[in-house]
């Protein structure tokens, strides 16, 4: 079969159709689009589909992660835990509320957090740690939350790409005191941009709601139906402007009455390539523990054709790179799975602890190499996917 190149198959496509046009004309159509009706019943939704009692939307997982670690107290003087291996705004939001980030190494099996790391990492300083779904596979929460408990430390879940993980029935969010969620593009479901906070705490879930709104004592929407609405909200702390839009809100309602089939379209993909792929010594393939349940926000595995090592890190590196770059003159996109926070300047000077520290997240970042994977990706492009990527391997 021929598959036109160049970029013929994108790393990652957002699934939107009519329905998605319709919903989010209704908010223009009737004049309220700031936050509002359409961002309460896309909260009740993503709620109700995740078994929380709580969820607060806000305009990206990012915010979200700061509100929670705001609302859960962190400030001067505080350190809290994060993987060496994540986006960087799961380190950026602990420097935002005045703590310290403190970093943690991965397991190159499932590229989550390595739980003896953590361990390794706690000080009389922290206050909690934020354990990260990475590309839809539970953290090891059990683990997790033991040292937790036993070290009076908070749990905040970067589930940004964990919609559709679950871990022994619960859904990723609902296993620690929060969970936040990521709707960028490339995730399983999109908003364009924003976020979701999850909780089981009534008390955390309305402060969340009053510091996403400038920290306001109600919501203008609220404020505007009600009788009085001439009179001001009071403001009874110092929050930020977080809030998500009804147009937005609309988006993603009507993306969740899609969403089963969604994550079912990727799990279907993710075991097409586990099956074509399963024989690849060169390629570490996913592996899903029992008691998982995968999201699969990515299909990512471990570039591997000799014993990973910091000694060969810049020779294996670019045997992957050359690799990417035949697959991309094949049109077939490919990326990293993430970043290494600890090596990016931003964090590398203020760590006081070299990037080589953390030997497992600097190669998971050099080494990692993520396929193409959204809703509508059909069997021919599998195909092309993986008999290229057989057939360019080393």
């Amino acid at each position: 079969m021929s598959i036109a190149p160049p970029s013929s198959i994108p790393i990652s496509r957002p699934f939107l159709g009519e329905e998605e046009l319709a919903a989010i004309q209704a908010p223009l159509r009737d004049g309220w689009i700031v936050q509002g009706p359409r961002v309460a019943e896309f909260e009740q939704k993503f709620a109700s589909f995740c078994g929380a009692e709580h969820a607060v939307a806000t305009s990206s997982c990012t915010t979200a992660l700061h509100v929670g670690v705001v609302g859960l107290g962190a400030g001067p003087g505080d350190e809290v835990i994060v993987p060496a291996f994540t986006w960087i705004s799961t380190a950026n939001v602990v420097l935002f509320a005045g703590a310290t980030p403190v970093f943690c190494d991965v397991s190159l099996e499932t590229f989550n957090l390595d739980p003896a790391s953590l361990s390794e990492a706690v000080s009389n300083r922290t206050v909690g740690v934020i354990p990260v779904h990475l590309f839809g596979l539970a953290a090891e929460m059990s683990t997790v939350n033991e040292i937790a408990r036993s070290r009076n430390l908070w749990v905040l879940e970067d589930a940004a790409c964990g919609f559709g993980t679950r871990l022994d029935g619960l859904h990723a969010g609902c296993l620690g005191d929060a969970g936040c969620f990521s709707f960028h593009p490339r995730k399983s479901i999109t908003t364009g941009e924003g976020g979701m906070l999850l909780t089981g705490d009534p008390a955390l879930a309305a402060l969340a709601r009053s510091l996403r709104d400038h920290g306001a004592s109600r919501s203008d929407h609220a404020r505007h139906t009600q009788a009085g609405s001439f009179m001001l909200a009071d403001y009874e702390r110092i929050g930020f402007n977080y809030r998500m839009t009804d147009i937005q809100g609309a988006l993603g309602s009507a993306q969740m009455d899609r969403a089963e089939w969604i994550l079912a379209e990727r799990a279907r993909q993710a075991a097409f390539y586990l099956d074509a792929l399963g024989d690849l010594e060169w390629l570490r393939l996913p592996k899903v523990p029992d008691g998982a349940t995968h999201g699969w926000q990515a299909f990512v595995c471990l570039y591997a054709p000799e014993e990973p090592s910091l000694e060969r890190r810049a020779e294996l590196i670019e045997r992957r790179n050359l690799l990417m770059a035949a697959l991309e003159r094949e049109g077939i996109a490919t990326r990293p799975g993430t970043h290494a926070p600890v090596a990016a300047a931003a964090h590398r000077d203020r760590n006081g602890r070299a990037p080589e520290s953390f030997p497992n997240a600097l190669l998971a970042e050099s080494l990692s190499l993520a396929l193409p994977l959204y809703a509508g990706l059909g069997d021919p492009e599998l195909e092309h996917v993986s008999d290229t990527l057989r057939r360019l391997g080393p």
